[in-house]
């Protein structure tokens, strides 16, 4: 059953803050879109593809920018409740599809990666608890590419023992392999080691997990004790930067959607706007009449 209007909106804004560490404009323009939907359904969380095609209509004479930042609040908003189990069905391909250009994603450089994992790595030499999770979770985010709710909520039986690979349960229950560093199964070690025993979460908070909210709050502090503005850092950023810089190195686009979990091809696409030069490099070398 769907979740009301408002408690919903509200859990979805702060997934937002929290995990994708969108800015307050940006929080405020969801909250007036979704609103607004939610004035004009009775109930946008228990919404139908036919409140939804009416909505659609009532938006016809909108600009197309307008129109699909309404349309995109309602997507992920419906894709988050059913990620969270709120409601079974997502009503959004009702929505209409307005042809804009999408935004490129926020991605940290090299050497502000660097810049992180120098100061987490610095903070551990005391041996606090508190570094040394610091460090597994950056290792993970950037490492493995995990979203911020697949790395808080990592059961304590997903971590490898001999295989460098972990099983992440992602969007709508898929499950996917992830592959996990030296570097990171090092850090894991160390957490565990640390860890207070009991529980099932690898990262546990009171009688749950580390939420989302407080594994944004931590890197944000991380980045600023790093020296980089907090507001550039995310758990999603560094997902960005995780992909953005695998496709550098020479990562297929097909294997990086699989790392990243994605259902559609397109949605990888994105991340081939990092690296153009080198793209047409490789056709230049690859192509068949290349030496001719």
């Amino acid at each position: 059953m769907a979740a009301g209007g408002r408690p919903a909106i509200e859990a979805f804004l702060a997934m937002l803050a929290a995990e994708r560490g969108a800015a307050a404009n940006t929080i405020a323009a969801y909250r007036r879109d979704l609103e607004a939907a939610n004035e004009a359904t009775g109930n946008v969380a228990g919404a139908s593809r036919t409140d939804l095609e009416r909505l659609a209509h009532e938006w016809r004479d909108l600009a197309p920018s307008s129109l699909a930042r309404k349309a995109s609040a309602l997507r992920q908003f419906f894709g988050f409740l059913v990620d969270e189990g709120l409601r079974e069905d997502d009503p959004s391909p009702a929505l209409p599809r307005p042809r804009t250009r999408r935004p490129l994603p926020r991605v940290l450089s090299h050497d502000e990666v660097g810049r992180l994992f120098a100061t987490a790595e610095e903070e551990t030499a005391g041996g606090r608890a508190e570094a040394v999770r610091m460090l597994a979770l950056l290792e993970m985010l950037y490492g493995s590419g995990l979203r911020a709710t697949e790395l808080v909520s990592l059961p304590l039986a997903a971590v490898p023992r001999d295989a460098p690979f972990l099983t992440v349960t992602g969007k709508g229950g898929v499950q996917r392999m992830v592959p996990v560093s030296q570097r990171a199964r090092s850090a894991l070690s160390a957490w565990l080691k640390l860890r207070e025993p009991g529980g099932r979460f690898l990262f546990p908070s009171r009688d749950k997990h580390l939420s989302r909210v407080r594994l944004f709050q931590l890197l944000r502090g991380l980045a600023g004790r790093a020296g980089l503005d907090p507001e550039k850092v995310s758990p999603h950023v560094l997902r960005h930067a995780f992909a953005t810089h695998l496709l550098e190195g020479g990562a297929d686009l097909r294997v990086l959607q699989t790392l990243l979990g994605h259902a559609d091809i397109a949605t990888t696409q994105i991340y081939t706007h990092v690296d153009a030069a080198r793209l047409v490099a490789l056709v230049n070398q690859r192509h068949p009449l290349a030496g001719d």
